[in-house]
C-alpha cells in the first residue's frame, strides 16, 4: 500500500523543479505524493520554502507553523522543511521551531529522500506538477553577480551551470511526457556556461533544445543585462519554436541607483542592450521587473524611473519594493532610508503606470489571429495563453466555450476584447 506525503512548494519555479524531483524518487519508492493540497490529509508533509525577501519568509514561516499546530493537535506524525529558508537559517530555525522533525537545505532533498525511504536517491527522477503540456527546465544554480539587495547567492552559492548533454537528455525526456512547452529557468541565464565551459553556451543550447521533436514553444526567463550574449538573438529571431519572449529584470534606470544596486551596467549601456533585443528579434515582448525603494532612492530617481517605464513601454512588467534583507551588501553597507508607505506609494504608482501601457497595448490585438495553448476551462471559458505570455506570471486568453477545445492543444483565436491583463476571444 503506497504512503500518503503533502508537499507544499513556496517561492518560485526554480523551488518548483526541485519538489518535482523530490516527488520522483518518492513515487519510485512507493509514495503517494500530494502536491498543494487545499487540505492536508497526509501524516507526513513536506514545505519546500522560500527565503528571497520578507515578505517570502514570513509566508514560509507562517506555512511551517500551521503544520507545527496540526503536529501538535495529533493530525501529522511527521513534518519536514528544506528549499531556500531552511539553507539560509540552517543553525538559527531547528533552535526556534522544534516541532519540525528534519530540516534540509536547498540542495539535500536526496538526503531527505534517503530518510524517508531508507534507501539512496539514484538516478534522474522527476513527477510533474504542472499540466502535462508545459514543464520548467532549469539550467544552472546560484549567481555570481552579487547585486546589493539580493541575498539569493547568499542561499544558492556561484553560478553552477549544468552540462548541455544533462540538459538536452532532461529536455528530451519532457518530450517524451507529452511536454509541448518548455520554460527554461535559472537565476542568470546570460551567464549560462561562463563556469563549466568558460564561454557563454546560452545560444548553443536554445539551438540544441529547438531540435527536439515535439517541443512547440521554448521561453527564456531571467536573463541579465550586463554582459548579455547577443549572439542568443539570432537563435531567438530564426527558430520558430523560440517565442519572441524574453524576461531581463532590469531593476531600474537611475545611474545613482543602479551603482549602488551594484548591476555592473549604465542607464545608456542599459538602453542600448534593450534597443538591440527589440531591433534583432522583431516582435518580442519583454518581461521585465523593476525595484523601487532602494537605500538612497531619491525623488528624483523615482521620476526618472516612471518617465523611463513610460518610454520603453515594457510589454510585461512587473514590480517589488525594496526588503532590508541581512546579509546582503546593502544590510551591511547601507541604510534603509526609504520609509515604508513611500515604498508602497510608489510601487503602486508605478504599477499603475504600467497597468496603462498594458490596457493601450491589449486594445491594438483585438481583431488579431493568435495562436493560443490552452490551459485549462473555468466555467464558461477555456484559458489558454500566446506565446508572449508565461504561465502564472502574465496575461491570458479567455476564449468563449462554444466548442470543445482540448487542454494542451494549439488553436487559432481572434481576440474580440481586451482587458489589462486579459484577453476575449473565439476559435476560427
Amino acid at each position: 500500500m503506497a504512503r500518503d506525503i503533502d508537499i507544499l512548494t513556496l517561492g518560485c519555479s526554480k523551488n518548483l523543479v526541485d519538489t518535482e524531483r523530490l516527488m520522483g524518487h518518492l513515487r519510485a519508492a512507493g509514495w503517494l505524493c500530494h502536491h498543494d493540497p487545499e487540505e492536508p490529509r497526509s501524516r507526513t508533509a513536506v514545505i519546500n520554502t522560500c527565503g528571497f525577501i520578507g515578505d517570502a519568509k514570513e509566508e514560509s514561516i507562517r506555512t511551517i507553523l500551521q503544520f507545527a499546530a496540526r503536529k501538535q493537535a495529533g493530525d501529522l506524525d511527521r513534518l519536514y522543511v528544506m528549499g531556500c529558508l531552511s539553507q539560509r537559517y540552517a543553525k538559527e530555525l531547528p533552535e526556534e521551531l522544534p516541532e519540525v522533525d528534519g530540516w534540509f537545505g536547498k540542495f539535500d532533498y536526496t538526503e531527505l529522500v534517503s530518510l524517508l525511504t531508507k534507501a539512496p536517491a539514484e538516478g534522474f527522477q522527476r513527477q510533474l506538477t504542472t499540466p502535462s503540456h508545459y514543464a520548467y527546465l532549469k539550467i544552472s544554480e546560484g549567481c555570481n553577480r552579487m547585486c546589493s539587495y539580493c541575498a539569493i547567492p547568499l542561499i544558492t552559492g556561484r553560478l553552477k551551470s549544468r552540462e548541455e548533454e544533462d540538459i538536452l537528455r532532461e529536455a528530451e525526456w519532457l518530450a517524451a511526457q507529452g511536454v509541448k512547452e518548455l520554460n527554461v529557468i535559472a537565476q542568470d541565464l546570460s551567464s549560462y556556461g561562463t563556469d563549466l565551459y568558460k564561454e557563454h553556451r546560452l545560444p548553443s543550447l536554445v539551438r540544441q533544445l529547438a531540435k527536439i521533436e515535439g517541443i512547440e514553444w521554448i521561453r527564456l526567463h531571467y536573463a541579465y543585462p550586463a554582459d548579455f550574449p547577443y549572439d542568443l538573438l539570432p537563435v531567438m529571431a530564426e527558430e520558430e519554436n523560440v517565442c519572441n519572449y524574453l524576461d531581463i529584470a532590469l531593476q531600474h534606470t537611475s545611474d545613482h541607483i543602479l551603482g549602488l544596486m551594484r548591476r555592473h551596467i549604465s542607464t545608456e549601456e542599459q538602453d542600448r542592450v534593450i534597443e538591440r533585443i527589440r531591433r534583432e528579434v522583431p516582435g518580442i515582448y519583454l518581461r521585465t521587473t523593476l525595484m523601487v525603494g532602494h537605500p538612497g532612492e531619491t525623488e528624483e530617481d523615482f521620476t526618472a524611473l516612471k518617465e523611463w517605464t513610460r518610454k520603453m513601454r515594457f510589454e510585461r512588467m512587473g514590480a517589488f519594493a525594496y526588503s532590508h534583507e541581512e546579509g546582503t551588501y546593502s544590510y551591511l553597507h547601507y541604510q534603509d532610508d526609504v520609509p515604508e508607505e513611500v515604498k508602497q506609494g510608489r510601487l503602486q504608482e508605478l504599477m499603475a503606470i504600467q497597468q496603462e501601457i498594458a490596457e493601450e497595448q491589449q486594445q491594438t490585438l483585438i481583431g488579431q489571429t493568435l495562436r493560443v495553448l490552452i490551459d485549462r476551462q473555468e466555467g464558461d471559458y477555456f484559458v489558454g495563453r500566446t506565446e508572449h505570455d508565461s504561465p502564472e506570471v502574465d496575461n491570458e486568453v479567455l476564449v468563449e466555450a462554444t466548442d470543445e477545445l482540448q487542454t494542451g492543444r494549439f488553436y487559432p483565436v481572434r481576440i474580440t476584447r481586451a482587458e489589462a491583463f486579459d484577453l476575449y476571444g473565439v476559435t476560427e
